[in-house]
């Protein structure tokens, strides 16, 4: 289930961002997509506890594939397409594996991990999808924006993420006679 919870966020996002104007919030610029982005990290995670490493990379590329193809479906040019899938590829691996390697709590494992994911996720897409680089839809003064746009979002997510996953209950350990 939560798997396919994963693979809906992915294609939501895609769906929310293409149907929606960014949101302007002083300077900076946020695709709307943005917040559930931010929400799919945390999806992994909690994939990743429920299926382990190996299978996560299935369901990686499982959301990259739906994550391409509902991009060019919804009419983004092959720029997008290919700067999604390339973002892709680099955040939810960064994600997954630093997710992996950390031995701390889970709500600081969640918040580490997506953090870096975030990152890379918005750096990537802005520069190879949108800057003149790509896409050009954004001209370079306002680049900067727009990374630190998603950023923000996708901290305060992964913030929200990690306070939820520290206030779940903990699972009982009970001894055995």
């Amino acid at each position: 289930m939560l798997v396919l919870l994963y693979l809906l966020a992915i294609v939501m996002a895609n769906v929310i961002t293409a149907n929606n104007d960014p949101v302007l919030w002083g300077k900076l610029i946020i695709p709307a997509g943005s917040f559930l982005i931010g929400a799919t990290f945390i999806l992994r995670d909690l994939v990743q506890n429920t299926i382990g490493r190996k299978l996560t990379y299935g369901a990686i590329g499982a959301a990259m594939v739906l994550s391409a193809v509902s991009s060019y479906l919804l009419g983004d040019t092959l720029w997008i397409v290919a700067a999604s899938t390339i973002t892709f590829l680099f955040s939810e691996t960064a994600d997954t594996e630093i997710y992996s390697r950390l031995r701390l709590p889970m709500s600081l494992r969640v918040l580490y991990s997506g953090l870096v994911g975030g990152m890379f996720d918005s750096v990537i897409f802005v520069v190879i999808g949108l800057s003149p680089i790509g896409a050009g839809f954004l001209p370079w003064d306002l680049v900067g924006y727009a990374i630190a746009g998603q950023i923000v979002v996708k901290v305060g997510m992964q913030c929200i993420g990690a306070l939820i996953v520290q206030l779940m209950p903990k699972p009982r350990v009970t001894a055995k006679a």
